[in-house]
């Protein structure tokens, strides 16, 4: 006799009925189901891959429009330059030395905070046909004020470093976006195809504020990430071939290697890493003699030498990386960015001792460049840029001693010049209020600068996008740059 199944008890199914079907949806596609159906509209259509060849190189290309700028300097001064000591004077800061600051403000390290006024030690004179004023500590800028354009509105409104940094070089206050010369280079190429399109050349005394991010690709392909020129010989590593590999023996070898890297990537041909790394050992073998030639200053002019101050200990260093900056542009590198060290311009103390040695280290190497470019007739294609991702407060920190007083973070209205590319040459654009605290008028907010910028290389850029986890992605990514026609000539 066939033994029957007992009943299933209605009281067990509905005391574990829960407890098993949570345990049981956990492990199964039901949450996600769920959870795309409470978030996607019914109409909405999934995101398809996109399973074709994605191919990218260094060739140059097109711009959108005609442009007036092929290349670009960068002189990025980490840290923070003081403003209202440098290119920005406010008399009422020393007519009121000392006294209690009237309005609200913000201050980075509230620890050391001081309210009282902090009046420059510096007497500011006005140069030029453009009668821009300039501090006595920027003797080089003050000869070449009618080339070059002053902005004291520039504004990011994030009282850090890095979220400042990332936010004038990069687009966006947050890290992992693909840096400006990544950008420039994706959208236009490289001119030349014996040398890297992008570089940076770093101090020798350490890497600046958040280290490599500052040249990185980010989610561009790998291709696009600047070069790093050593700060000290050998400026390039492994530059050349031991002498056992050299002549024939090196061409046989990479003749082959190139045949098989090509028939490996064939079969991988979605492998962007794989593709860069092709490229950039193809790219290898030919800066081989072009570097060499390009990094050697021995054949510059004693002449030239003396401009970029390369025979004063002071400013020799940076005077080397300027005028190799130069050479390079000069053999068709799009994008060179020259760094400081770690918080150079940080000038939180002592600034009355640390701002001087840094513009003596400075200064006059960059205004040889401005000249070197104007001379050459390659001003007119190359703008160049210098300045930090912040400025300083009107306020004393570290109020401890005369000898000890220094400013705080300022992202709200500070200072930057550019020159050359077509930029506009001589003046002053933007105006910060009486104590040099905010930008009040004319204000140009980071991704108005890389708008601006842009424009000047033919470039829009809403429209240099990269897709990126389904979308479209930008330098502005969704922010409204402007392009500001007033710094334009």
């Amino acid at each position: 006799m066939q033994s029957k199944s007992p009943p299933v008890s209605t009281s067990t199914e509905s005391h574990t009925t829960r407890r098993r079907f949570l345990s049981r949806v956990s492990l199964s596609t039901i949450p996600l189901a769920l959870a795309f159906a409470n978030e996607q509209p019914l109409s909405a259509k999934p995101v398809k891959p996109d399973l074709g060849p994605r191919n990218f190189d260094l060739a140059a290309k097109n711009s959108h429009q005609a442009g007036t700028a092929t290349a670009m300097i960068s002189m990025f001064m980490q840290g923070g330059p003081s403003q209202v000591d440098l290119m920005d004077p406010k008399p009422l800061l020393n007519k009121l030395h000392l006294q209690k600051f009237p309005e609200k403000i913000k201050y980075d390290n509230a620890a050391e905070a001081s309210s009282r006024i902090f009046g420059t030690p510096w007497k500011f004179k006005q140069y030029g046909q453009s009668g821009t004023a300039i501090s006595e500590l920027l003797p080089g800028l003050s000869e070449i004020v009618d080339d070059v354009l002053v902005i004291r509105s520039m504004h990011t409104g994030v009282n850090n470093h890095g979220q400042s940094i990332h936010a004038m070089n990069s687009g966006r206050i947050q890290e992992g976006r693909p840096a400006l010369g990544s950008w420039m280079t994706y959208a236009l190429g490289s001119e030349t195809r014996e040398l890297p399109a992008y570089v940076a050349m770093t101090d020798p005394q350490g890497l600046p504020v958040l280290g490599v991010l500052n040249w990185s690709n980010g989610w561009l392909p790998s291709l696009y990430q600047g070069t790093v020129i050593r700060p000290v010989e050998p400026r390039i590593l492994n530059l050349n071939p031991p002498a056992a590999l050299r002549g024939k023996t090196q061409e046989n070898f990479l003749s082959l290697l190139k045949q098989l890297n090509g028939q490996h990537h064939q079969r991988r041909h979605r492998e962007l890493e794989l593709a860069a790394r092709r490229t950039n050992l193809e790219l290898a073998t030919r800066m081989q003699s072009a570097a060499a030639a390009a990094l050697d200053i021995s054949k510059e002019t004693k002449a030239t030498h003396e401009m970029y101050g390369i025979n004063n200990p002071t400013t020799e260093e940076f005077g080397k990386r300027c005028l190799i900056a130069r050479r390079l542009v000069e053999r068709g590198v799009r994008f060179v960015q020259l760094f400081t060290k770690n918080q150079y311009w940080d000038h939180h103390g002592s600034i009355q001792t640390r701002l001087p040695a840094s513009c003596q280290k400075i200064d006059i190497p960059a205004a040889a460049l401005v000249k070197d470019l104007k001379q050459r007739g390659m001003l007119d294609s190359t703008v160049v840029h210098w300045g930090g991702e912040m400025g300083r407060l009107p306020v004393i920190q570290n109020d401890s001693g005369t000898k000890n007083f220094g400013r705080d973070h300022n992202t709200y209205g500070f200072s930057m010049w550019v020159a050359g590319g077509g930029f506009k040459q001589g003046g002053t654009y933007g105006v910060t209020d009486e104590f040099g605290h905010r930008a009040i008028e004319n204000i140009v907010n980071h991704y108005d600068y890389h708008a601006t910028l842009f424009h000047l290389f033919g470039l829009d850029a809403e429209t240099v996008t990269y897709k990126q986890n389904g979308r479209e992605q930008s330098l502005l990514d969704g922010q409204t740059g402007k392009i500001i026609p007033e710094l334009l000539t």
